[in-house]
């Protein structure tokens, strides 16, 4: 994709008129098909014990293919993936595409009943995890109507002898379905936002049109692959380019800085509290990070300050801040690569085809530099939630999704972005969900109330603490944390607690007023 690429209008999800690559590929698979036979003999997939080559690849995802076929995977059947990092997800991802089924990635910090309710709210027919994380694991119980479970351990590397595997003929369509996504709302019910074939395959090219990604690269994941970011912006764009994709299951700092020597990385996203925590060791020039080209990051602004350390330490590393959600298939802008330092407090422009408005809460556009709520249209806008109506009804106006975020457009197309108007901590880029953990607290017998709230942190942006009124004295912070983990993923447990011995303070319309509970205890 180059930067003269042609763009048309197109008529898409029946009423939304878009602004699309007229260059494309139809599918995902399409898309990867092409890449395999250009690139067979070039690695594609290197984790912390293997390394294998696009032909390869190909191979183990025809076999894995193979396996869920015999175990009655057909198109169109939702299979969820509880894995982290390595080279089985890809795997897996890749073998539920080739026959027409839709993945649906979960993290795999989340506990069992997360993991349940995705599960039965798709209607998934098969699970492939890894039982090294068994908290996220549900039993056959919570999940009675999947039809199959397959162990990370007992995915195929090749295919049986003498046996051949050819993939079913599809009939996909671009709009259809690829793979479904789960972000809770300001309910704190999750759902399940529906990524396309035409979303994903746009997204690709939204990376590797802004950012130059391509075959000669080294792509370095060490966010979740389940998340967005990871699977989109590092998996997909890595594999969609022919490059190599170089996963990590978790940030060590040391460990982080060798694979990036030894593979010479040059593009990867991370969240900033990746890159401070990079800055904080003394040995970071000691590594040759010379082929490191693009850092790429997004979830919360960069301090000022991380910027310039990096622009000293790494004077080849160009940052580019990118902002985009789950419902946009990652990003909505990004920033122009060698872009001037006075735009860092932007989060970039958007991106090729991708059409976004500041609006009032009257449903009217905002003038140039005032603050509105941003609206996102474009082919990478997911086309809805999966059975949920309303929420589609709700969250989407006009083919626009309507983001929750304020922000601002300037008059020279970079935005800026300002707060949030769904209620979330922000901790290191994984979103929480104020009400979802409050729900939980609620349910102890010995809690009148309770409100979560943002902590600063310099390392992670912002930690989860949680106010808590008591009916009686006698609860505390440990049992409350002993609830919360039992229940939700460990990155929403508060960290910490206070204790109100008196309501907590409300507005008119009974809203806990979070800014005060900030100023009274944080």
């Amino acid at each position: 994709m180059t930067a003269n690429a042609i763009l048309r209008t197109e008529v898409h999800f029946k009423d939304r008129m878009l602004q699309c690559f007229a260059d494309r590929p139809k599918s995902v698979m399409d898309k990867l098909d092409g890449i395999i036979a250009q690139f067979g003999a070039s690695v594609a997939v290197v984790d912390e014990t293997r390394s294998v080559t696009y032909d390869e690849l190909s191979a183990r995802v025809d076999a894995c293919a193979h396996q869920l076929q015999a175990l009655g995977l057909v198109s169109g059947a939702r299979v969820g993936l509880i894995l982290s990092n390595r080279l089985e997800f890809v795997v897996s991802l890749l073998a539920v595409w080739r026959l027409g089924a839709v993945p649906v990635p979960m993290n795999v910090r989340e506990a069992a009943p997360e993991t349940a309710f995705i599960l039965n709210d798709c209607s998934a027919a098969g699970l492939i995890f890894d039982p090294v994380h068994d908290r996220a694991i549900p039993s056959g119980t919570d999940v009675p109507d999947l039809k199959f479970r397959l162990e990370v351990g007992q995915i195929a590397p090749s295919l049986p002898q003498d046996t051949a595997f050819t993939a079913p003929p599809l009939d996909l369509a671009e709009d259809d379905m690829a793979c479904i996504l789960y972000t809770s709302g300001t309910t704190g019910k999750p759902k399940g936002a529906m990524l396309t074939h035409l979303g994903i395959i746009h997204s690709m090219l939204h990376y590797e049109h802004h950012l130059g990604v391509g075959p000669n690269d080294a792509a370095l994941l060490v966010v979740p692959a389940t998340h967005v970011t990871g699977l989109i912006g590092l998996v997909m764009v890595s594999l969609g380019a022919g490059a190599k994709l170089v996963m990590v299951e978790e940030f060590k700092t040391r460990a982080v800085l060798q694979v990036a020597e030894r593979e010479k990385v040059s593009y990867t996203i991370m969240v900033p509290a990746m890159y401070n925590l990079l800055l904080l060791r003394e040995d970071l020039t000691q590594f040759d990070l010379s082929a490191w080209r693009v850092g790429a990051y997004g979830g919360a602004m960069m301090p000022v300050a991380t910027i310039e350390k990096l622009a000293d330490l790494l004077p080849d590393l160009q940052l580019a801040n990118a902002y985009g959600a789950t419902e946009t298939t990652s990003p909505t802008t990004i920033m122009p690569l060698g872009a001037d330092q006075s735009y860092f407090d932007t989060i970039g422009k958007p991106v090729a085809c991708a059409e976004v408005r500041i609006m009032t809460e009257d449903f009217v556009e905002c003038n140039t530099g005032e603050v509105g709520e941003i609206w996102i249209r474009g082919p990478m806008v997911v086309s809805g939630y999966f059975n949920r109506p309303d929420a589609t009804a709700s969250e989407f106006v006009a083919g626009f999704w309507r983001s929750g975020d304020m922000g601002s457009m300037g008059a020279d197309g970079f935005m800026r972005i300002f707060d949030r108007k769904k209620d979330v901590v922000n901790r290191g880029g994984y979103k929480v969900f104020s009400s979802e953990v409050e729900n939980i607290l609620m349910t102890h017998d010995n809690v009148a109330e309770a409100a979560v709230i943002a902590k600063p942190c310099p390392v992670l942006g912002e930690r989860v603490h949680a106010v808590v009124c008591l009916k009686t004295a006698g609860s505390d912070a440990e049992a409350l944390k002993a609830l919360c983990y039992e229940k939700l993923s460990d990155y929403k447990v508060p960290e910490s607690f206070s204790f109100s011995d008196t309501p907590l303070p409300r507005n008119a319309n009974g809203k806990v007023l979070k800014r005060q509970l900030k100023e009274m205890f944080l």
